[in-house]
This record gives C-alpha cells, sequence and structure tokens, in this order.
C-alpha cells in the first residue's frame, strides 16, 4: 500500500498549481473501470455524498476489489483515487492505510466542505467493507 500512496503523490506532486491536479483528478476518473450495472442500487450509494457515487466491493482470494462510479466528474475522480489506493488489497491492509496521502498532494484543502464530507463518507464506506470481510475471513 505504500507503493500505492507514493505513485499518488508522485501523480499530483509533479503538478504545481490545484488547477492541473484538479485536472489529473478528472482523468483519474475518467479511468475507472466500468461500474456494473445491476450494481447501481441503492444498498451501494455512499450514504453522506451530496453527488450520487455507488461504491461496489468485491472480495476474492483474501482480498477486496472496488467498484465505484459518480454522476459528477471531479467526485468520480475523487472515488477513482480511492479505488487505485484501496482496490486488490487485503482487508488488515485497507484497514491499516490512512488517507494522509490526499492532504499530502493538496486534495483535501481545494475541496467544498460538502465534498469533504463525501470524500470521508467514501473513505467510511470502504473501511466498513474491509471490517465485514475481515470478520468474514474470522468466521
Amino acid at each position: 500500500m505504500l507503493e500505492r500512496t507514493t505513485q499518488v503523490k508522485e501523480r499530483f506532486l509533479k503538478f504545481n498549481d490545484w488547477e492541473d491536479r484538479y485536472k489529473e483528478l478528472i482523468q483519474l476518473g475518467r479511468g475507472l473501470a466500468a461500474y456494473p450495472e445491476d450494481k447501481r442500487d441503492e444498498k451501494y450509494k455512499v450514504k453522506g455524498c451530496q453527488s450520487q457515487v455507488w461504491l461496489y466491493p468485491e472480495f476474492k482470494d483474501g482480498r477486496v476489489y472496488f467498484y465505484a462510479d459518480s454522476d459528477a466528474v471531479l467526485v468520480k475522480g475523487i472515488v477513482g483515487l480511492l479505488v487505485s489506493v484501496y482496490s486488490d488489497a487485503t482487508p488488515d491492509e485497507i484497514l491499516a492505510t490512512k488517507p494522509e496521502f490526499l492532504k499530502e498532494v493538496g486534495i483535501t484543502e481545494h475541496l467544498s466542505m460538502n465534498r469533504t464530507n463525501g470524500l470521508a463518507a467514501m473513505m467510511k464506506q470502504m473501511q466498513m467493507y474491509a471490517l465485514v470481510f475481515k470478520s468474514m475471513q474470522k468466521a
């Protein structure tokens, strides 16, 4: 996970201003894998986001895979960034990797209060899925 957060930092810190980082975030959202249409329902919606955000987890071979989408371009980039770091990781890795890298690259300081709350809701949802999958492993 350290390697992934380092890659995020390298990707965003090469830009000197927020405008370019913003564009990079949008590009990241455009690069998200297609979201499964049959998972576009209420139970996969992230509560607490002003925009519509869907986050679907899949648990295979001890690893969590996230699929995400949003109806807002910037929010799709934000959730895409989280997916790039936290997807294809074990539940323990997800729970241990705090999102400090977002602050380090200046993303959180440029978000509105609503988007900051939405970001926190996305992180919380990913961590909740990780906790559930972790408990299933022990059962």
